[in-house]
């Protein structure tokens, strides 16, 4: 797969608008799994830049890309051995580059991945400290301590990760005794970073200059919460104060991305920041939005709500009464390269998501899950803010329940098999309907990880030319969310459509109102009178929304006298 020409002439939000993630469509690429352009069965920089006249089409405003730094993979690239190279499997330094200029051609920009807490086990500056003394400058940059008990062989808290089990390996020292312990939040090979030592801030933001010289708009910073520690380490209290828990959303973490901030507004396109800020409580969420921390942070409470009208208005007005005080945009994402997808999620008996509840050979009614995710995506996309879209969803993709000699995710391991991990999630796209990886490699290549016998149905080219496909409605649904005026501001006003009904207006009439109506119930709706269907997830008879559907109208009486372009 080669480099494809983008049509320069696609309508986009000026490169030059500062203000344009404040109401982005942004599209989450997972490289490995996305497009592979050099035929070794595994995606590329190659195959970003390839797929991008499908990105335009499609209508995005940016891209996200997982880690592409060199690492070991122990946990899909967030275990980075160097900041400044990219993973040979997925190409150059120069192929980096390429993508970032050939995307903004495009009309698209492009955010990188930043993994801040840690680093891999692999990385120079733990190879440097594994050699070092007990209290070097070298173990400075991490948190290494002695174990407890008379020999310790005790480990030094009693954390536990999230991904199950321990947080400590102890090492050895160079004549072979058991020596000190080291922290790592997530797997071994993930050793966590100390961001009291000056190193740390100073490599990171050199870091940050590094990509934004070369032209990325912006950077997502995974588990943002999560760099400031006590230097103390306490074990955890089980009441712990805000901003005092040993190591999760600890006050002194906002000094950093202060300086972060200050640093991305130093460019003349000021640069973008982004945080996964899993937080439960909203006050604590927003403080990282304040105008000198980051522009934005992913909204995993909605995406964790089941599929019910009371939940879902709820995780909707406490994100926007979260967000106003602080001017931030919120986000709407409905799943990402951790979260089981969207289909597979809504056909469970519970349509909520957890980590802790994972389990293999959960039972899901695909066909009742489609109806609720294409639902899901006219709400998502009706909503004020930021739309975050995850590769393989605008196809309807199903979770892939794998065997588990084909799984590669710690997740998995780490719980005992007992979770089937994330690569489910991660399974490479099908492009065509028929070939050994179903377009995602050259014909007689298989896929890194294996892809459903059934995988062409879901298919790029399967999709394409269907009205009624879910890729025909994200197009459409995007297309209308760039061009009307009603769906680019703030505005947002409930209406009473019943209990089992979210409806919403945006927009003025000046502007030329819009109406979400999403159906949650186990009824027909009637559409009210004096309404024109702009587009729907399911074909209406009767004028009415359908169990599980969901529809944007445009009251009859607030047509824009100019631009109509339905």
């Amino acid at each position: 797969m080669s480099a494809v020409a983008v049509n320069p002439t696609r309508p986009s939000a000026p490169l030059r608008d500062t203000g344009w993630w404040r109401h982005a469509a942004i599209y989450q690429v997972y490289p490995r799994s996305f497009a592979d352009g050099n035929g070794d069965g595994v995606g590329d920089l190659a195959g970003v830049r390839a797929s991008l006249p499908y990105l335009q089409e499609l209508g995005v405003d940016a891209i996200w890309l997982t880690p592409w730094y060199a690492s070991p993979l122990v946990d899909g690239g967030y275990d980075v051995a160097d900041y400044r190279s990219i993973h040979p499997d997925l190409g150059t330094l120069d192929d980096a580059e390429a993508l970032i200029s050939e995307a903004r051609q495009a009309g698209i920009r492009t955010i990188i991945d930043l993994v801040p807490n840690h680093v891999s086990s692999t990385h120079p500056w733990f190879a440097e400290a594994l050699a070092a003394e007990p209290g070097s400058a070298a173990r400075s940059r991490f948190w290494f301590r002695p174990g407890r008990g008379e020999d310790g062989s005790l480990r030094p808290t009693a954390w536990i990760s999230d991904f199950r089990g321990e947080t400590w390996t102890r090492t050895r020292n160079p004549d072979g005794r058991p020596g000190e312990w080291y922290l790592h939040l997530f797997t071994p090979g993930q050793p966590d970073l100390n961001w009291g030592h000056p190193d740390v801030r100073a490599e990171h933001e050199a870091v940050l200059r590094f990509w934004f010289d070369r032209g990325v708009a912006g950077v997502r910073i995974d588990s943002a919460v999560l760099l400031a520690k006590d230097p103390e380490l306490p074990e955890l209290s089980s009441t712990p104060e805000p901003g005092r828990h040993p190591y999760v959303d600890r006050d002194d973490v906002h000094d950093i991305y202060r300086s972060w901030r200050a640093l991305a507004d130093s460019y003349t396109e000021p640069k973008v920041l982004v945080g996964e800020v899993w937080l439960p409580e909203p006050a604590r969420f927003a403080a990282y939005l304040r105008s000198d921390e980051l522009h934005m942070a992913f909204n995993f409470d909605f995406m964790a709500r089941p599929w019910a009208a009371a939940a879902l208005r709820e995780s909707i007005e406490v994100t926007l009464t979260a967000h106003r005080p602080v001017g931030a945009p919120p986000t709407w994402v409905l799943s990402n390269h951790d979260v089981t997808r969207p289909v597979t999620r809504y056909g469970r008996e519970e349509t909520s998501f957890a980590f802790a509840t994972k389990r293999f050979g959960v039972a899901s009614d695909l066909d009742l899950g489609r109806r609720r995710a294409r639902a899901a995506a006219l709400l998502t996309a009706a909503l004020p803010g930021v739309l975050y879209l995850y590769q393989g969803d605008e196809l309807g993709l199903p979770e892939v329940e794998l065997p588990p000699e084909v799984i590669t995710d710690p997740m998995h391991f780490r719980s005992g098999g007992v979770d089937p991990g994330r690569d489910g999630c991660r399974v490479p796209l099908p492009w065509t309907a028929n070939g050994s990886s179903f377009g995602f490699a050259p014909d007689g290549v298989r896929a890194w990880l294996p892809q459903p016998r059934d995988w062409g149905r879901c298919s790029v080219e399967a999709q394409a030319g269907d009205p009624s496909s879910m890729l025909s409605l994200y197009r459409a649904a995007l297309a209308l969310r760039r061009s009307e005026p009603a769906l680019a501001g703030t505005d947002f006003a409930w209406l009473d459509a019943g209990p089992d009904v979210l409806a919403f207006r945006r927009g003025s009439s000046d502007a030329g109102e819009i109406e979400c109506l999403v159906n949650l119930g186990e009824e027909p709706v009637p559409i009210p009178p004096g309404h024109r269907v702009l587009l729907a997830s399911h074909t209406v008879t009767d004028n009415k929304v359908e169990p599980d559907g969901a529809v944007w109208l445009r009251p009859i009486t607030a047509e824009p006298i100019t631009g109509e372009t339905e």
